[in-house]
């Protein structure tokens, strides 16, 4: 792949072995792809691997078999074609709101660079088309319940391959359309589905993958964002910035702490505001919300990494059952199992968490009468007619405790599936949703303690707050 990431607007190059964050989250913002010619050629010499069994009628997985409890069915030459269409109809099973555009819009952009790594057996042909449909903005209808990420996310891709056989539907223009309207409206045509094909577009981690790695990317943004307001509010309250100093952070020798409290830092440079009260204040330390915001960003950041490393490595994973090489074996696997998705999304919901509970602790300081270093009562320019941020508060307490208990893993859970062929499922779905819904609700909180701090910081003018922190007008 080259150096380009797509943020330019011009199309990232798929080769199924290079695809960044950066690039994933270009094109679900609306980049265009386009395949490699050498993962062409890779696909096309698998691809020949299956051709050659199913000359040769050879039993193999997926390819002349039945699937799942199904697989000891022999499928004879006449039907195999059937055989895909109907596993992409049957599996295509999901219930509940559709996932967003961005989302499927990565999904799309997965499932093309995992066939164009060539392990799956697949023809060019279909990577074309997938990317054509993103080029074109075909976005299928892909409802976002009904996979436990066991044999990948078999619902909602089958629901996204539909759209490439000329059925299920997809959105186009702002319009929904059945799906083989939808790719005419757009100028595609949709395919017949070869040996293995329907399995090839299923089997594998692409959903739960793209709705974690979009999560995680806006992760990264807010634990950015949560030194900003801790900043901000730690100006606000008159806190003090001692308990930063490098030295205490270098002798612990956590490395996101250590980041963290350097963040801060620079942040909270050549401040007016704690120079007037840099003597004669009687407080020896800040309550643990201000005080200890680096031993808890700072292992948010060490997680964020840990997740950053595996979502980024299952970017490009070969993740179909079985896998085709082209020395012509083929081999059946578990890579399609999601417990490296679901594991990275639970962690990145418990550190979120942490930063929501951190951020509301500060948000209640700022608005408590009895904690916010006089301030007026919640914030208000005239306490008692007025109720100021008496609210926000409550709203940002209500989200941080909703939080907790998205916090709960899902990977932890398991219900045998598949007639108990899946016994043991990682629930990697429900843990990438429930990441979305974590990180939304972290956006907000920061925002309301960014909102109340601003507030703080305009009533303690004229006094000037750190050149780091947000100017009030710009928040």
């Amino acid at each position: 792949m080259t150096g380009n990431d797509g943020r330019d607007g011009s199309e990232v190059l798929l080769d199924g072995r290079a695809l960044t964050l950066a690039r994933l989250r270009a094109v679900a913002d609306g980049a265009g792809a386009r395949l490699a010619p050498e993962a062409r050629a890779r696909m096309a010499a698998t691809r020949a691997v299956v051709e050659d069994i199913v000359a040769r009628d050879a039993v193999v997985y997926g390819v002349t078999t039945g699937f799942g409890k199904l697989s000891e069915v022999a499928i004879p030459g006449p039907k195999l074609r059937a055989l895909q269409v109907n596993l992409v109809r049957s599996h295509a099973a999901g219930v509940g709101a559709p996932l967003p555009t961005r989302e499927v819009r990565a999904m799309l952009l997965l499932r093309a660079n995992v066939l164009a790594r060539g392990h799956s057996g697949a023809r060019p042909e279909l990577v074309d088309l997938l990317l054509g449909m993103l080029s074109r903005g075909v976005h299928p209808v892909v409802p976002e319940q009904g996979s436990v990420g066991a044999s990948g996310d078999l619902a909602p891709l089958s629901h996204l391959a539909l759209v490439l056989i000329g059925e299920g539907e997809a959105e186009v223009g702002g319009v929904v359309r059945p799906g083989g309207e939808a790719l005419a409206a757009a100028g595609l045509a949709p395919l017949t589905l070869e040996p293995k094909e329907g399995l090839a577009l299923i089997n594998g981690t692409q959903a739960h993958t793209a709705v974690g790695a979009l999560a995680l990317a806006d992760a990264l943004a807010l634990w950015q964002t949560a030194h900003a307001a801790g900043a901000m509010t730690l100006e606000a309250l008159m806190g003090t910035p001692d308990a930063f100093d490098a030295r205490i952070h270098d002798v612990r020798g956590q490395p996101g702490q250590r980041e963290s409290a350097a963040l801060l830092r620079a942040l909270l440079a050549d401040s007016e505001i704690r120079e007037s009260h840099r003597t004669g204040d009687p407080r020896v330390q800040d309550a643990y919300a201000l005080r200890c915001m680096p031993q808890v960003h700072g292992p948010v950041l060490d997680a964020l990494r840990f997740a950053a490393g595996s979502l980024g490595r299952e970017l490009n994973a070969a993740t179909d059952n079985p896998l085709v090489f082209d020395d012509g074996t083929m081999l059946s696997g578990g890579n399609f199992h999601g417990q490296a998705g679901a594991l990275a999304a639970d962690l990145l919901a418990i550190v979120l968490t942490n930063l929501a509970v951190m951020s509301e602790r500060r948000t209640d300081r700022l608005v408590h009468p009895d904690l916010s270093h006089g301030l007026p009562a919640f914030l208000a320019a005239e306490p008692g007619v007025e109720s100021g941020y008496m609210m926000a508060q409550v709203t940002a307490a209500a989200l941080a405790s909703e939080c907790k208990t998205l916090a709960h893993p899902a990977s932890v859970d398991t219900i045998p599936t598949d007639g108990s062929k899946e016994d043991v499922v990682p629930m990697a779905m429900g843990a990438a949703l429930k990441l979305r819904r974590v990180v939304h609700n972290v956006r907000h909180v920061l925002a309301i303690e960014l909102l109340c701090g601003a507030r703080g910081l305009d009533l303690r003018a004229p006094q000037r707050p750190a050149r780091g922190v947000p100017a009030t007008d710009s928040v």
